[in-house]
């Protein structure tokens, strides 16, 4: 029997539908208050309670298509709860100090050691479990869910994972963790601005303006609001990363080969004994699978 190597766990046919399907939704429901008018009533407070009930079942589903695809049992199930637990026990540490979150180095490298359909749903319920334990339930819990989803999802989908080790693959998981945070602030910014009053015509969202204006008034509004909180994220993300995710990285490879996930156990079979070698035994035929 062959010893098993650690490797991401891959996406199938049916992983790839249950999260283009769940992104599909995630982007609609960012983005469709820069094609609304003034009159459609903006306040994402409203959509929320839908996009979480939507949101839920498609994690499931995500899930299921996941161990569908793979043979996942209860183990890996496991595994994602106790990271999730970590993350969201790790979330509070640095929340309302400049951005310094340290779960989202946690996330990138899980989400490079497990895959990215298991990390879009170990996002999901990281965030989720983290806003039950720090009392942020609001509308911008499912909106937080779908953006660390994919934070944690895009880290499964950089190259080489079975292939590329050591300094290499640090410097990468600490780039790509610096864009990602930037990106995960610049998309949650996306959910607040459309909504919140009381901000300089320069800067706020104008309902009904061409989509390019609106962009330039956002763009300012991210300099001007969260640059500094997002710099604080990434700079964290990225030294964390260089500094230990070398034995954070170790530790989750050694975890998923235990947890031997995707392993086929096959058995050999033996040769065929002669009578003259065994004459008092029954004949067997083997046939290979």
């Amino acid at each position: 029997m062959t010893t098993p190597q650690a490797r991401a766990v891959r996406l199938g046919p049916r992983s790839v539908t249950a999260l283009a399907l769940i992104s599909a939704i995630g982007v609609i429901a960012f983005g469709w208050p820069l094609l609304a008018d003034s009159d459609s009533g903006l306040a994402h407070s409203a959509d929320a309670p839908w996009l979480f009930a939507a949101l839920l079942p498609l994690l499931v589903a995500v899930v299921v298509a996941t161990i569908a695809d793979t043979g996942m049992d209860a183990k890996a199930v496991a595994m994602l709860g106790v990271l999730a637990a970590v993350g969201a026990a790790l979330r509070p540490l640095g929340a309302g100090t400049a951005g310094l979150e340290p779960m989202f180095f946690l996330m990138v490298l899980s989400g490079r050691v497990l895959g990215p359909g298991f990390g879009f749903v170990l996002g999901s319920v990281t965030m989720f479990a983290s806003a039950l334990l720090t009392g942020g339930v609001g509308p911008w819990m499912p909106f937080q869910m779908l953006a660390m989803g994919w934070f944690t999802m895009g880290a499964g989908l950089l190259p080489g994972p079975d292939r590329l080790r050591g300094r290499a693959e640090l410097l990468m998981l600490g780039l790509y963790g610096a864009v990602a945070a930037f990106a995960y602030g610049t998309v949650m910014n996306l959910q607040g601005w459309t909504y919140i009053g009381g901000l300089s015509s320069g800067v706020s969202f104008h309902p009904g303006d061409p989509v390019h204006e609106n962009l330039v008034r956002f763009v300012a509004y991210c300099v001007a609001t969260s640059l500094g909180w997002d710099l604080g994220r990434a700079v964290l993300t990225v030294v964390l990363t260089l500094t230990i995710g070398s034995t954070v990285l170790k530790a989750l490879r050694r975890a998923t080969r235990r947890a031997r996930f995707e392993v086929q156990v096959t058995f050999e079979a033996p040769d065929r004994p002669s009578w003259s070698e065994a004459p008092h035994r029954a004949s067997v035929r083997y046939e290979p699978k």
